[in-house]
């Protein structure tokens, strides 16, 4: 390990926990995940262990945000929680914290769970919906109904938790564009400060890609696709929400401020089987096996890997991730980083979609139009250099 620690200097804004525990597997999940709960005692212990090994490594840049991700974070007890972030206070201290994201099934949400959750330093909680159409979620496997959802989400708010976030998927099978945008005023309606929606994408060796491959569900086409996400900008634009990223929408003052951690390029401390770290040179990542990764962090051994970026690779980076954002890309912040040779080849290559009206140059950044944000990847990688 004192290599990997000499190799990895995880000075870091942003503290990551990934928690691979699920009751059942939804039918279109392809992350690293397992349903053996008798494991989450032993599994904590490893992430306690794992944290020590960083142990002042964050002096240059203290943790603002921490994020638990999965999997499905709460599966995880209130008490495990709490002793998770005792053990990072004590070991990178949290004084300085802004935001503590907690990713949880909305079944997990019962008075008894939000009481002990409350307890906890979490003040936010990012509920995966997908749904609000009990058939849909039958269909994907999720463990809640629509009315489990809300029901949540209220009495997340009962419970003293005012920034809550929820996702929704869009392109599910038989989804008309009135279902979708019905889901989001639901939401909405019930006071989330946050929304992110994903295109379902059928992963191989999922059940939904099964389901599909043999025509027992029918894949939405591009244009309805398109046409659900141009749905879901308008709304959440009527609604009073920043479309602040491609996928994420939020009420002022409400954005993930962990998420931009890895779209500004901020460094990051990742903790758990399969978690990911980033130094702004270095990504390492822990082998996504939850068996060698607890034996690994007990005896000191652990199984990780890790890449070095070449230049070209953080320039390419910097590129994709800005382009993600509302915002965009910096010139200034690319100038400062790679030199002004390389803001004049960018604007060079860009000038096309510039002239489209795919990208719009506004003064020191380039960002996407809305229309260019669903279809940009093509153009996002053609602005990549080496």
């Amino acid at each position: 390990m004192s290599r990997a620690r000499a190799t990895f200097a995880a000075d870091m804004s942003g503290l990551y926990f990934h928690i691979p525990f699920c009751r059942s597997r939804c039918a279109y999940c392809a992350f690293h995940s397992t349903t053996r709960l008798p494991m989450r005692g032993a599994y904590a212990d490893a992430m306690c262990r794992e944290m020590e090994l960083y142990r002042g490594f964050d002096d240059a840049d203290p943790v603002r945000t921490v994020y638990f991700g999965g999997g499905t974070p709460s599966q995880m007890s209130p008490e495990l929680i709490a002793r998770i972030l005792r053990k990072a206070d004590e070991t990178f201290g949290l004084d300085r914290v802004e935001e503590i994201t907690l990713e949880c099934n909305p079944d997990d949400l019962g008075d008894e769970y939000l009481s002990g959750l409350e307890a906890t330093p979490v003040n936010r909680i990012s509920m995966g919906v997908q749904s609000l159409d009990d058939g849909t979620l039958r269909t994907i496997r999720r463990r809640h109904t629509a009315e489990g959802a809300l029901e949540a989400i209220r009495k997340s708010h009962m419970h003293g938790f005012g920034n809550i976030s929820a996702d929704l998927i869009y392109g599910l099978p038989g989804q008309s564009v009135n279902d979708f945008v019905s889901d989001i005023r639901a939401l909405a309606a019930e006071g989330v400060t946050h929304l992110s929606a994903y295109c379902l994408s059928y992963e191989e060796n999922t059940p939904l890609f099964t389901m599909m491959k043999k025509g027992e569900i029918t894949q939405a086409s591009d244009e309805l696709c398109a046409e659900l996400y141009h749905e879901l900008c308008q709304t959440m634009s009527s609604l009073g929400f920043i479309h602040y990223e491609i996928s994420n929408f939020c009420k002022p003052g409400f954005h993930s401020r962990h998420n931009s951690c890895y779209w500004d390029g901020t460094r990051y401390l990742g903790i758990g089987s399969g978690a990911h770290s980033f130094d702004g040179k270095v990504r390492r990542w822990n082998i996504p096996d939850i068996d060698r990764y607890i034996s690994g962090m007990i005896s000191g051994r652990p199984s990780m890997e890790s890449e070095t970026l070449t230049e070209d690779d953080r320039y390419n980076e910097m590129v994709m991730l800005s382009l993600r954002t509302g915002r965009g890309i910096s010139l200034g912040r690319m100038s400062a980083t790679f030199g002004e040779d390389a803001v004049r080849k960018f604007l060079s290559d860009a000038g096309r979609w510039i002239e489209t009206g795919d990208l719009i140059h506004d003064g020191d950044y380039v960002r996407f139009s809305e229309s260019g944000l669903f279809t940009g990847d093509g153009i996002v990688s053609r602005l990549f250099r080496g």
